[in-house]
């Protein structure tokens, strides 16, 4: 003979049905809280009031409070890290040269300097490797090169070409 389980989907048995009148209620068990996962976070524990919970195991929670989580950079790294931004610093110091110039009335020097530093940052491009040239190599050599010298071209020749207007000194 089979067993016969009812509708919704547990055995026949005592618990089957409604409580008698009168009998008390079954006591269940208390479980601790089961760990959830969220696709995005990971697992995430539930919590509870009044406990803490776990220290986390990542190298940074382990250290001292007020310390970094990698030590100090050696005088070889900080070295490393001005020269590869030399070239950068280069052209930045005739950019604030070309923008003094602006601010003192002499437009078409100035703007003709900004030219000049664009150019140069083309020169330093196609002269220097990619961790040399540091925050000039943005885009492939190839088209870095191109760019600065394009557009080093174009302000110098705008700049030397514009006569008369508003601001003009000559």
């Amino acid at each position: 003979m089979t067993a016969v389980t009812p509708r919704s989907g547990r055995p026949p048995g005592p618990s089957s049905g409604p409580p008698a009148v009168g009998t008390p209620p079954a006591q269940v068990p208390v479980q601790p809280p089961v760990p959830r996962t969220s696709p995005r976070s990971g697992p995430q524990e539930l919590s509870r009031p009044g406990v803490p919970p776990p220290p986390d195991e990542s190298p940074t929670e382990m250290l001292p409070a007020g310390r970094h989580a990698r030590p100090p950079r050696t005088r070889a790294e900080t070295l490393r890290k001005v020269r590869g931004h030399l070239a950068f610093l280069a052209v930045m110091a005739v950019v604030a040269v070309a923008f003094a110039r602006i601010g003192l009335q002499h437009w078409r020097e100035g703007t003709t300097e900004l030219g000049v530093a664009l150019l140069l940052a083309g020169v330093l491009r196609a002269s220097l490797t990619r961790t040399a040239a540091g925050l000039l190599a943005v885009r492939s050599r190839r088209v870095d090169i191109i760019t600065y010298v394009l557009f080093g071209l174009v302000m110098i020749l705008v700049a030397l070409t514009i006569t008369g207007g508003p601001i003009a000194t000559r």
